[in-house]
């Protein structure tokens, strides 16, 4: 990084890196993230300046893996070097990378090591540049399979002149690697292009959404072309000798991924009707076995295969699951590589830039109970009896990790914390999980939220501390047997909102309740946002789902055919029918670079778009607007679920409209105050007489039982 001071003073600059660790394969990271950080520890080097980082192997046969971090500063640095490896500290209890504490705040880091559960690499170095001058600070992460060879890097690197080094070497291996492949630095520019679509499915090269969802299917259907479907898939589709080109960038781009270590599986399809002309064949048989005889240059190879395929031999069901999962279609004729990327470009959605207000948690505050609250610790305690757990966020204050809430009956269910993040399930809990799981203690980043806006000052709020949070109000939140019950009041409106699952049937109630605090009439638009999973993973489902708007009853229907075990599953987002406008597409909500916090179509005041399908990054994204008079109340009821098909979810829907949904959250506190009040303890010990008259008894059944699903592991039911 170089800093210029273009202006005529003296400059002070203060620069801080930030990396969060892994050092293991990406599905156990995404399996379970805070357990696979429980065995990354760090340590600080004060001589070299440089931060180390292992993972504890739990086998003798695991690798070792180390990293290091260090920063080499070629100018007049200031003051001494700051590091941190414990992100929870970095960023702050509600924090983000766009707002962390340590930057807020600007207080010295605590240059915590060891065993940090959470950990990063950050360091901060502060640079003092003259007028017309500059400063450089090199940043290296580097990694190692043993302690003596990260400390040979980190000694290698440790002088300003190392970079020259470096960069130098980099461009000559580019140079050999580009040489070995016979294409240019144009040709390589347009491949790392093309890997971004690759990697990050987006509908800019795929197939419209009609083509994709008609010919949608599950992995198994793949088998039978002997391509597994565990890594993206390029299609080339040619028909003609003439656009041969095509095929064979198609095939220098997929050799230059693997030289990165990038895995794909590249279709060739011969679109040629069938004749005793083989020519076409022939000719791409030949490029692939050209690409293949290259010899290979690196010991270790990512894998991924080439298929050349006759579109005449194959089913028609295989060639529209093929058009249907593909993340990247190059067609012969639509010209070269470089033109169906700029085409690609051409369509893209314009970017919003949108200013986010940061998040600054204060100093601790210590909020007052509500009488009657026993055992409050400043955030929160027991109420109604010892039936509900009150916690109380006033301006500052936020829990030290998430307080949750497992609400389930034996097939359906969701987590929700107090701050209003959590996740939602049907059937199994990791494996079919309808909204994101997070297990972050740090971030608690929600997969469903709430929106109101005012339509006439365009001032835009949530009823729960997330995703947008007013800094100086204060959110209740109530967990109770069977519902979680949140209450907050902002912008002239008292907003509580109930949620709660019946006990047999596989949905999820959500009832925003507004009254209109304020003199005048207000006119507000209510906006339920969810985004779908319908698998174990968000990146690993999201290209295969599919949104749409059922005709009959209004609601957003979404599935994910290419999961074979609950491929016929159905779940469904609904405003009790008064949805008004609807999108399909996170990326249309949120924006490019937006965020839940400041979703760039409420910032811009523009109408949703209605988009549905496939290929989109799959979301449900329902509004209604409401007009409530003075001191009136209007009651939104919102219905998230999943049902074994389309007709069972028409009729569940249909159901809960018309249903008593106070009779409903009745015969659900009646269940658990039976269950609970089975066996009554009394003890000399107030708290221990609140746990196991209910609390006990209530999660080991809700939460180990029937959900087996909590905020720290998400595991799965038991069909033992």
């Amino acid at each position: 990084m170089t800093i210029s001071n273009l202006g005529d003073e003296l400059r002070e600059v203060e620069v801080t890196s930030y990396a969060e660790l892994v050092l293991a394969p990406q599905a156990a990271d995404v399996a379970h993230p805070v357990f696979s950080k429980l065995f990354v520890e760090t340590e600080h080097l004060a001589g070299l300046g440089a931060i180390l980082a292992t993972r504890r192997r739990r086998s003798p046969t695991e690798p070792e893996v180390w990293a290091a971090h260090l920063v080499v500063v070629d100018g007049q640095a200031v003051g001494k070097r700051e590091f941190e490896t414990d992100r929870a500290r970095f960023l702050g209890r509600g924090g983000s990378v766009r707002s962390p504490i340590a930057a807020v705040n600007g207080r010295p880091f605590a240059g915590m090591v060891g065993a940090v559960l959470d950990p990063i690499f950050a360091l901060r170095r502060r640079v003092r540049i003259p007028p017309g001058a500059s400063a450089r600070l090199d940043f290296w992460t580097m990694a190692a399979s043993s302690r003596d060879e990260i400390l040979d890097l980190v000694d290698h690197h440790h002088d300003t002149g190392a970079f020259a080094r470096a960069a130098t070497l980099a461009w000559t291996q580019a140079q050999v690697q580009l040489h070995h492949l016979g294409i240019d630095r144009d040709a390589a520019g347009q491949y790392q292009r093309l890997a971004g679509h690759v990697i990050y499915a987006a509908p800019m090269l795929c197939h419209p959404s009609e083509i994709i969802e008609s010919g949608s299917g599950g992995q198994p259907g793949l088998w039978s072309l002997g391509i597994s479907g565990d890594l993206p898939i390029v299609v080339v589709r040619i028909s003609d000798i003439e656009h041969l080109n095509v095929a064979r960038e198609a095939l220098q781009a997929v050799e230059y991924w693997r030289m990165k270590q990038l895995a794909a599986d590249l279709v060739i399809l011969n679109e040629r009707t069938s004749s005793y002309v083989q020519d076409l064949q022939i000719a791409l048989e030949n490029l692939v076995r050209a690409s293949q005889s290259r010899s290979q240059i690196g010991e270790h190879r990512p894998p991924g295969h080439i298929f050349v395929l006759r579109a005449d031999q194959i089913s028609p069901e295989a060639r529209a699951l093929l058009a249907s999962i593909a993340r990247v279609v190059l067609i012969g004729e639509h010209g070269s590589l470089a033109d169906q990327l700029e085409r690609a470009t051409e369509t893209r959605p314009s970017r919003r830039v949108i200013t986010e207000r940061p998040t600054v948690i204060s100093e601790l505050r210590v909020s007052r109970p509500e009488p009657g609250v026993e055992f409050f610790n400043g955030l929160g305690g027991f109420a109604e009896g010892g039936r509900e757990y009150l916690t109380i966020l006033g301006p500052g204050q936020v829990t030290p990790a998430p307080w949750i809430n497992v609400i389930a009956n034996p097939g359906f269910g969701f987590q929700v914390s107090a701050e209003g993040g959590g996740y939602a399930w049907s059937v199994n809990s990791r494996e079919h999980q309808l909204t994101p799981w997070s297990n972050d203690p740090v971030t608690d980043r929600p997969g469903q939220a709430f929106y109101l806006k005012d339509e006439e000052t365009n001032d835009v709020w949530s009823p729960t501390a997330l995703p947008i949070r007013d800094e100086t109000a204060t959110y209740l939140a109530r967990h109770g047997w069977g519902y979680s019950r949140f209450e907050h009041s902002s912008h002239g409106i008292a907003a509580e909102l109930l949620e709660y699952v019946p006990l047999t049937d596989p949905i999820k109630i959500s009832r925003l309740t507004l009254r209109n605090l304020s003199h005048r009439s207000r006119r507000l638009s209510v906006t339920a946002f969810v985004e779908w999973v319908l698998g174990a993973s968000r990146g690993v489902t999201a290209p295969f789902v599919t949104t749409r708007i059922d005709s009959s009853s209004g609601a957003m229907f979404a599935n994910n055919p290419w999961n074979p075990a609950f491929g016929k599953r159905v779940a469904f987002a609904d405003l009790a029918g008064h949805q008004m406008n609807w999108t399909g597409d996170r990326r249309e909500f949120l924006g490019r670079n937006g965020t839940l916090a400041l979703p760039t179509a409420l910032a811009s005041g523009g109408r949703l778009s209605g988009r549905t399908g496939s290929g989109l990054d799959p979301c449900a994204v329902l509004q209604t607007t409401i007009a409530i008079a003075p001191d009136g109340v209007v009651e939104i009821v919102f219905f998230l679920g999943d049902a074994e098909d389309e007709a069972t979810a028409r009729s569940l829907i249909a159901r809960y409209r018309q249903a008593n949904l106070d009779a409903v959250l009745a015969e659900v506190r009646g269940f658990w105050d039976e269950i609970a009040g089975a066996v009554q303890v009394t003890t000399p010990d107030r708290s221990m007489d609140i746990m196991l008259n209910g609390w006990l008894i209530y999660q080991t059944l809700a939460c180990r039982v029937w959900a087996r699903s909590g905020f720290y592991q998400a595991s799965g039911l038991s069909r033992s």
